[in-house]
């Protein structure tokens, strides 16, 4: 039986290249393709003409133009704009289903908009990070020291923000709280980030650990080796931020061997560098210089070049200081039969650890060094490629 399914995004993939937009833009795919009626709203940062709540992108995509201005409670700055004017979007759309991907430049009322709206519909939230638990940008590291944080409690954010009494993380969190009560499942695409929301209150039952869909592809063969001895051919996909651990797998490579630098090239494939604090740009430019000769920086791509760039990779590197949820890089890594050298924490050790590749000691440049030095060898890498196997159960599990 067909349905009829919203979709909400916090930015249109095609303008921002996150995780969660490509995993909502790839699941409307899919079941647009399988014949349901779907409508995709993304969250737009730009005004629309003439002031307008929506503007028309295509048929079956809208841009919602709002914004947040209440970062504390994660509130919408215009609720007008989720209770009238959403309102009445949904009421004319009917959905059965409504599938938030994230509340995020939107508010967190919007799911209870959406259920009053259509209360008869059953409304999906895909969580995607730590953001609801941790003001610290979703991130789960503390303010300052940037180390790990394993479980939220008013006292401890209170000292990573000292702004803010205990007692205000403490209504934050019941705010939050109630208006994720207006959800019917929530899906976590990692075990991981589904234990730390039901650790923190969301209940159990209501909780679904599914894999973002991905696109199909087909599983390359390995780079040819040709004269080579070694499968140094290392790639990092995603954002340079300070997060993602870029710094650490620079000075991992400064820490390699003379004679294995001569076998070992990473490809950089990420952008918005210039976005990040001064400091963190320095450090990154200084850390560069010191292996200019093993580095391209080869900018921003699109997920339709992935199969062309992972063709050139032997290994696809995540050296993420944070927890992460379910990276899509690493999903479509495994799909296109590349294993994975990861940080041992979080969704990443979930997903690669004896499963997909290696792992090392998080924000340890040395333990990365190793883990590369092990990688290279042509037996570690082919026991590794013939281990991946992409799950294809995801589009039922959705659908279910």
């Amino acid at each position: 039986m067909t349905k009829k399914i919203l979709i909400i995004s916090h930015a249109h993939p095609e303008l921002s290249k996150g995780g969660a937009e490509v995993a909502s833009w790839n699941l409307f795919q899919s079941l647009k393709e399988a014949g349901h009626e779907c409508l995709y709203l993304a969250r737009s940062e730009n005004l629309s003409h003439g002031g307008s709540t929506f503007s028309v992108r295509q048929q079956d995509q809208i841009m919602l133009h709002t914004s947040i201005t209440d970062w504390f409670c994660l509130s919408s700055s215009n609720t007008k704009h989720l209770f009238d004017d959403l309102g009445e979007l949904v009421k004319e759309f009917s959905p059965d289903i409504m599938h938030v991907h994230h509340y995020a430049h939107i508010g967190i009322e919007i799911f209870t908009a959406l259920k009053r709206a259509a209360p008869q519909a059953k409304l999906i939230f895909t969580l995607h990070e730590y953001m609801a638990i941790c003001m610290h940008n979703g991130q789960m590291v503390k303010n300052n020291s940037l180390k790990l944080c394993f479980k939220e409690s008013p006292a401890d954010c209170n000292r990573c923000f000292p702004e803010r009494s205990p007692a205000d993380f403490f209504l934050r969190k019941q705010y939050i709280l109630d208006q994720f009560a207006s959800v019917d499942e929530f899906i976590s695409p990692s075990q991981f980030l589904a234990d730390r929301y039901i650790d923190w209150g969301i209940p159990k039952n209501k909780m679904h650990v599914i894999e973002n869909i991905l696109p199909s592809f087909e599983k390359l063969l390995p780079r040819p080796l040709g004269t080579e001895k070694k499968r140094g051919r290392l790639a990092f996909f995603g954002q340079l931020n300070l997060y993602k651990g870029i710094d650490i797998l620079l000075q991992a490579l400064a820490l390699l061997p003379e004679d294995i630098k001569a076998h070992i090239h990473l490809d950089i494939h990420g952008a918005n560098l210039e976005l990040q604090s001064q400091a963190f740009q320095d450090k990154v430019t200084l850390l560069l210089e010191d292996v200019q000769e093993l580095v391209t920086m080869r900018g921003a791509y699109e997920s339709e070049q992935l199969p062309i760039l992972m063709q050139e990779t032997d290994w696809v590197i995540i050296p993420s200081i944070w927890w992460e949820n379910a990276p899509v890089v690493i999903q479509e890594a495994i799909a296109l039969g590349r294993p994975l050298i990861g940080s041992n924490i979080g969704g990443m050790k979930e997903k690669i650890e004896g499963i997909a590749g290696l792992t090392f000691q998080v924000k340890s440049p040395a333990s990365l060094a190793n883990a590369i030095l092990e990688a290279i060898e042509p037996l570690t890498f082919d026991k590794n490629y013939h281990s991946l196997h992409t799950k294809v159960d995801m589009y039922d599990a959705h659908l279910a």
